[in-house]
């Protein structure tokens, strides 16, 4: 009987957790037929069906689901084997990993500049999203990964801290009338400038309103951190900014003071579990060193 490969594992790996194996087999670099081919190989070697093939879309079968764990950790197992080696010598391949848009105003030039230095031969395709979006993309298999705010709840997605962001509530002058303190009557009379549902910021907002902040009666939603600071210079309403954007500089905007004080937002590099390329660590390495939400839009350090 012939013996699992390592290879065979993988093609597993990635058509069992993937949105498709169309998608499995982008990731891998093959096509779906030679996808096809290492799990039928894989089937044979075992001597069990992996996948029902019956319906429209394939689905693990009961010794697939019992395979899934083992080969996560066999997969883990090399990975880790690997790591060593992979941070002495450059990276190459094709990288797509996903950010918020906080992140690709402040550090995500930074970490771009310092990976393409350093693994010349390894192509980087950031992609930029909210949070929810960005967190799909990568449980499908389209993502390598993530930085993302907060943990993630899937069990397939692995979190990692990383950084915090620390947001300030801000209005223009002329909006605010003299007020600088962000009370019921200031919620009331503006509306709440922020980003749209299935951004990070939403967890940051809802622990505000539930710790006692105060109650919008409207809101202006917008999915674009620049397009949100435009309105707020602009009279629209009130809103909150990462706390590097402001320095008390700028005439246009002001900080206010707000009971109870906005907490940080934690952000977490995910990945997805059973991931056996052992560059993952060595780019999660990478993220942690330039990772920095206190720049200013631009990202340019002073």
């Amino acid at each position: 009987m012939p013996t699992p490969t390592l290879k065979q594992l993988e093609a597993f790996w990635w058509a069992a957790t993937s949105a498709s194996f169309a998608t499995a087999a982008e990731r891998l670099h093959l096509s779906v037929s030679s996808l096809s081919k290492r799990i039928h190989e894989l089937e044979t070697a075992l001597g069990c069906a992996l996948f029902d093939r019956s319906g429209q879309r394939a689905a693990l079968t009961a010794d697939g689901r019992w395979l899934l764990p083992e080969a996560v950790r066999l997969l883990e197992g090399m990975a880790a084997l690997q790591a060593g080696l992979v941070r002495r010598s450059p990276l190459a391949g094709r990288c797509r990993f996903g950010v918020g848009e906080l992140s690709a105003l402040t550090w995500l030039a930074d970490f771009v500049a310092e990976v393409t230095a350093r693994h010349p031969a390894l192509a980087l395709e950031p992609c930029v999203d909210v949070g929810g979006v960005l967190e799909r993309r990568l449980a499908d298999g389209e993502l390598d990964f993530a930085v993302i705010a907060g943990r993630s709840s899937r069990s397939t997605l692995v979190s990692e801290p990383l950084a915090q962001a620390r947001f300030v509530w801000a209005a223009a002058p002329a909006a605010l009338g003299g007020a600088r303190v962000l009370d019921g009557a200031l919620c009331e009379r503006l509306p709440l400038v922020t980003l749209p549902p299935g951004a990070g910021t939403t967890r940051l907002l809802d622990d505000w309103m539930l710790g006692g902040g105060g109650r919008f009666a409207r809101r202006i939603e917008c999915n674009n951190w620049m397009a949100i600071a435009g309105m707020l210079r602009r009279g629209l309403g009130v809103g909150f900014l990462p706390a590097g954007w402001i320095d008390g500089t700028d005439p246009d905007l002001c900080a206010l003071e707000a009971t109870p004080a906005l907490g940080a937002l934690p952000y977490t590099f995910q990945w997805r579990r059973g991931d056996a390329r052992a560059w993952i660590p060595a780019l999660r390495e990478a993220v942690a060193a330039c990772i920095d939400f206190s720049l200013p839009p631009g990202g340019a350090r002073r």
